[in-house]
């Protein structure tokens, strides 16, 4: 139902928005759906359908029409309005329940220097968002994208190799306490939060990503440093959102350099 909603929250929003300022409507190209879909995806499934509304029509109108519509908007728009939300509701955005219990998120447990089972990570039976628990299910629908051609390995791999460094490095500087390059600390950050879901389908975004192929490298090589960054010295548990629309903010730069 939360998918549903914020689905029809965005195409209903790029309707009403190209009606009044006389534009074509352009709900058929699909990007609006698209737009609702990777925003509920990243909604914890007990969240009020309101908050994902207003977080989609945030997306469309201020993140993507207000700059011009598609392919002029200066960050991926569903990462936006979940930042946006992030900020203005962050109690109902941060609660998560599993089983009918309600309790902290894998990676804010690793966060605390505790430990997590990792198998359920990949599996899917932990809190948090609807998109962002199974790895495995994340996996498959990367595996599906690159077998048509909708993406390459660039960006991503270069995003999950550097903040597997990162981690392998710094996580023995943290409350963790972990040796360095410890497999266990490393899979399950690898497995928990949005950096599969956010590496593969947002990151990887035509509009909001470099041309370039070097730029495409720097670009997933900062990825993983201000994930690692966020994650592990920042005042949340994750990082994934706002490494990502950071690093929107700088791909001109790195397509003038590259």
């Amino acid at each position: 139902f939360v998918i549903l909603a914020t689905v029809a929250a965005c195409i209903a929003s790029e309707y009403v928005y190209e009606k009044l300022m006389h534009r074509p409507i352009t709900i058929m190209d699909g990007s609006a759906l698209v737009t609702g879909m990777i925003l509920a995806l990243n909604m914890p499934p007990e969240i009020p359908v309101w908050i994902p509304v207003i977080g989609g029509i945030f997306a469309i109108v201020v993140v993507k029409q207000l700059y011009g519509g598609l392919g002029q908007n200066f960050m991926n728009p569903a990462l936006g309005a979940r930042c946006f939300l992030l900020i203005s509701f962050t109690g109902p955005m941060t609660k998560f329940i599993y089983d009918g219990v309600s309790g902290p998120t894998p990676l804010a447990l690793l966060k605390d220097g505790e430990t997590v089972d990792t198998m359920n990570m990949l599996i899917g039976k932990i809190p948090g968002t609807i998109g962002e628990t199974s790895v495995i299910a994340i996996i498959i629908g990367a595996i599906f994208l690159i077998l048509v051609g909708a993406i390459d390995l660039r960006i991503p791999g270069t995003y999950i190799v550097t903040f597997v460094i990162f981690v392998g490095i710094f996580g023995h500087f943290t409350k963790a306490g972990v040796g360095f390059f410890d497999p266990q600390y490393i899979t399950a950050h690898l497995c928990g939060g949005g950096l599969m879901l956010g590496a593969w389908f947002m990151a990887t975004d035509y509009v909001t990503s470099p041309i370039t192929k070097k730029g495409q490298y720097v670009y997933g090589a900062l990825l993983g440093i201000l994930t690692g960054l966020f994650r592990l010295f920042g005042g949340s548990a994750e990082g994934v959102s706002y490494a990502i629309i950071i690093s929107n903010l700088l791909v001109p730069l790195i397509e003038k350099v590259t």
